[in-house]
């Protein structure tokens, strides 16, 4: 969950900067900015799952450049209709689905590469912590079983 607020927070700051640009309307684009990043937030979940899947996790297919272009066609419809549907406007709708979800892939990308990162930073903090536990009770198993003899 950790991951989806990180994102959900950059995602807030691109949409409302595009929507108040494109809009000129700071409530118009507040409330782009608020229900965009909100619905995107949800999909980024579900979609977050659905790539965490054991037979994607198993095919390799978890490379950040393919979760990226997936979650990038989600992005782009959402864009499309939440600004359409708010302003009425379909060029409004057209460009906010072009420059904000462009935007947040871009910023998608490096998101996950970071926390891919981290990750794996923590899963070799976990294998070395386990492998220091093991040196230890071994040699605590030796100096039992030579205080023994």
């Amino acid at each position: 969950m950790k991951k989806t607020i990180s994102f959900a927070g950059i995602h807030f700051t691109v949409a409302f900067t595009v929507a108040y640009v494109l809009t000129g309307d700071i409530l118009l684009g507040s409330l782009i900015a608020m229900v965009e990043p909100m619905v995107n937030t949800v999909a980024f979940y579900f979609h977050e799952k659905a790539w965490q899947t054991p037979l994607l996790k198993r095919l390799g297919m978890n490379h950040p450049g393919r979760k990226t272009a997936s979650f990038a066609t989600v992005h782009f419809s959402v864009a499309f209709g939440v600004a359409y549907l708010l302003t009425g406007d379909i060029l409004v709708g057209s460009v906010m689905a072009m420059i904000e979800p462009s935007i947040n892939t871009m910023a998608y990308y490096f998101h996950e590469r970071v926390w891919q990162t981290k990750e794996r930073f923590q899963l070799m903090q976990c294998h070395h912590h386990h492998a220091a536990k093991l040196k230890s009770s071994d040699l605590l198993s030796r100096a039992f079983s030579s205080a023994r003899l």
